[in-house]
């Protein structure tokens, strides 16, 4: 089972490759902490606050890809963490199909976010991190 959170925190650090962001589930109190690159937390949150590169960045730039083809972010699902890592799909909609994409959760939340996208994180994954 999938449950819907949302990106509760960004905790940005200039001097460390290391940033964490925090997902904490919609209804309730669970939440977790993802570590990410610098690259990925200042794409979310340059998207959070609607600031606009003067050139596409990485993230527009797939962005404006799925948007041209037709094609819309229905929803990101962080759905496994295996040996420290967490794994994540995004779920596409096109002519009537949903494809599921691999994905690092940090890109598919820098993704997602600027479509309004909902996130879920399995069930599981809040019993591995409470640990």
């Amino acid at each position: 089972m999938n449950v819907e959170v949302e990106l509760s925190r960004i905790i940005i650090n200039e001097t460390s490759d290391q940033q964490i962001i925090v997902l904490k589930e919609r209804k309730g109190e669970r939440s977790f902490p993802i570590i990410i690159g610098i690259v990925e937390i200042f794409a979310i949150d340059r998207r959070l606050k609607g600031i606009q590169a003067p050139r596409p960045m990485t993230h527009d730039l797939l962005g404006s890809v799925i948007e041209s083809l037709g094609v819309k972010v229905e929803k990101i699902v962080i759905d496994d963490l295996r040996n420290h890592t967490f794994y994540a799909k995004i779920h596409l909609s096109t002519n009537g199909r949903i494809v599921k994409v691999d994905s690092r959760p940090s890109d598919a939340i820098a993704l997602g976010v600027a479509s309004n996208a909902p996130i879920y994180v399995a069930e599981h994954i809040f019993d591995k991190t409470s640990q």
